[in-house]
């Protein structure tokens, strides 16, 4: 199979997807709007989303095994999901939440599933975020982690990196880095609508369309996290990059999303210089609709598409009918 594609799903728009999408609208973007304008409410946000995270529960399958990981800094969990795990190799999650909010634990319905879907352990990170912590901190803590793994025995083409939206963002800042340092790459790379530029760019595209992200709030919060940095340094804005020698990536994103222009750019300035791209612009999709897979059917089928591209750059066994499916 070809990994350098580009793809548009096609399949019936769920009543799911429109229900969730119409709340979205509702709900989520009007609390952006007013949440992210002080410092001082960001502040409140992230302590007021660390302690939902903790106190609303999260399902997982009963077979899905989730084990507490701690590294220097910070933390993380080990996700298992199915049978015949290979235990040889692993997968390096990085959560979305702006870099302010979110953890492994909000993120469980997109990483069990990728441990399903890439029959591999799935190692979650809880890296620092801001804004007590800053951009630095969180590359740092994902550079550990992967080194960390690399010290366990793992050999870089044992290893997939992925994150989603902030996530997306210090996947590709830690491709970069890695890079740039000579150590061991991972095999592959998933980017699940990834925030890629923080520059004071301005998203025209999608912003009356997008049902959860104020383009000027995503503005105001990039300009927030680089404060005192150049935004166009590629560990900040991943866009910028030069992606010679990196492994494959998949990026998937929605169509309707203010996100969804950049993670084009990306895909195109990986392509210019060799880097195949396996490109997913999923029609009325929201931002990182994949976690939203215990309720919306198109979210559960990306992730066959994600073990199709596994399958594709020969990381995972081929996919086989109704695998991760769930």
């Amino acid at each position: 199979m070809r990994i350098d594609r580009d793809v548009t799903p096609e399949y019936p728009y769920s009543w799911q997807a429109r229900a969730v999408t119409g709340l979205m609208h509702g709900t989520v973007k009007p609390a952006s709007h007013l949440l992210l304008r002080h410092p001082i409410a960001l502040l409140g946000a992230a302590r007021l989303g660390g302690e939902l995270a903790r106190l609303v529960p999260v399902a997982a399958p009963a077979d899905v095994c989730i084990v507490p990981h701690t590294f220097s800094a910070c933390g993380g969990e080990w996700v298992r999901a199915g049978g015949e795990l290979d235990e040889g190799k692993v997968l390096l999650y990085f959560h979305g939440g702006g870099y302010f909010s979110c953890s492994p634990r909000t993120h469980r319905p997109i990483t069990w599933r990728l441990s399903l879907a890439a029959r591999r352990p799935v190692l979650a990170l809880d890296y620092r975020q801001g804004p007590v912590h800053k951009l630095a901190d969180s590359l740092t803590d994902a550079l550990d982690a992967y080194e960390c793994v690399l010290s366990q025995g793992y050999a870089g083409r044992d290893i997939v990196v992925a994150g989603d939206s902030a996530g997306g963002h210090l996947t590709l800042a830690t491709l970069l880095a890695l890079r740039d340092r000579g150590m061991p790459l991972p095999s592959a790379a998933i980017c699940l609508s990834p925030w890629a530029d923080l520059t004071d760019f301005p998203r025209r595209a999608n912003r009356w369309q997008d049902p959860m992200l104020p383009a000027g709030r995503v503005r105001w919060l990039a300009a927030r996290w680089t404060s005192g940095l150049d935004p166009s340094d590629p560990l900040v804005s991943p866009v910028h990059g030069n992606f010679t020698g990196l492994p494959p990536l998949m990026i998937v994103t929605g169509s309707t999303e203010v996100l969804r222009d950049e993670a084009r750019r990306v895909a195109v300035r990986a392509r210019q210089t060799g880097t195949p791209v396996w490109y997913e612009e999923w029609p009325r999709m929201p931002h990182v609709f994949p976690i939203l897979a215990d309720l919306v059917p198109e979210a559960r089928t990306a992730f066959r598409h994600m073990a199709s591209f596994l399958s594709a750059v020969g990381v995972r066994p081929v996919l086989l009918d109704g695998e991760a499916a769930a």
